[in-house]
């Protein structure tokens, strides 16, 4: 019925986010769902530019980043990427999915995020470790990296550019900026005080 695979998703990605009334949040996971499963590249891949071509502009399409597990994501990649899907990706952040190898548990800050990220995005999910007391440093730093993206979207807006620094920048971090360093050390601060505090409940 079909001339592609792409063509195929896409009608019926369509029919049924119309059919539910063209939800505000409708998400479409593409099979090439980070770079290094496009051929030959995400710019020039028949499949994305498919779906950028042929998906309703209200439904969201998410992205992983280079890999299925990126330990970077910069402005640039994100660039290319909304080019091609012709909208702004939601990103599925898998840094600290453990479900593939559950003798691992990740404990460290959010971070390999360049600054400025928010503003070439859709949306941001995060996939968690699956113990859940695990999850603590990672939601906590998160929102902390959050929240310096909004300040930096709010300076950009203020100021009629953008204030963040690029990726690579040898400056080190500028005030207000977020740091994973000192996200860390807060998250901890914060965890004890919570263990702490469970430590004091009734039957704990």
């Amino acid at each position: 019925v079909f001339p592609s695979l792409a063509q195929a998703q896409a009608s019926v990605a369509n029919e049924v986010y119309q059919e539910l009334g063209q939800p505000s949040v409708f998400l479409f996971c593409p099979t090439e769902y980070c770079s290094s499963l496009c051929s030959p590249s995400p710019s020039r891949s028949c499949y994305l530019l498919t779906l950028g071509q042929e998906l309703l502009p209200g439904i969201g399409v998410v992205w992983t980043g280079p890999k299925v597990v990126s330990q970077e994501l910069s402005a640039t990649m994100l660039e290319e990427v909304e080019a091609v899907l012709q909208r702004r990706p939601i990103i599925w952040d898998n840094l600290y999915a453990n479900d593939y190898d559950c003798r691992r548990v990740f404990l460290g800050p959010y971070t390999g995020r360049a600054p400025g990220l928010m503003a070439r995005l859709h949306g941001l999910l995060l996939n968690p470790n699956c113990e859940l007391q695990a999850n603590f440093i990672p939601i906590h730093t998160l929102g902390r990296w959050f929240q310096s993206e909004l300040r930096s979207c709010v300076c950009a807006d203020d100021a009629g550019m953008e204030t963040a620094a690029a990726p690579g920048d040898s400056q080190g971090p500028q005030e207000g900026s977020y740091s994973p360093q000192e996200a860390l050390e807060l998250a901890l601060l914060d965890w004890v005080a919570e263990i702490n505090q469970q430590a004091l409940e009734p039957g704990r």
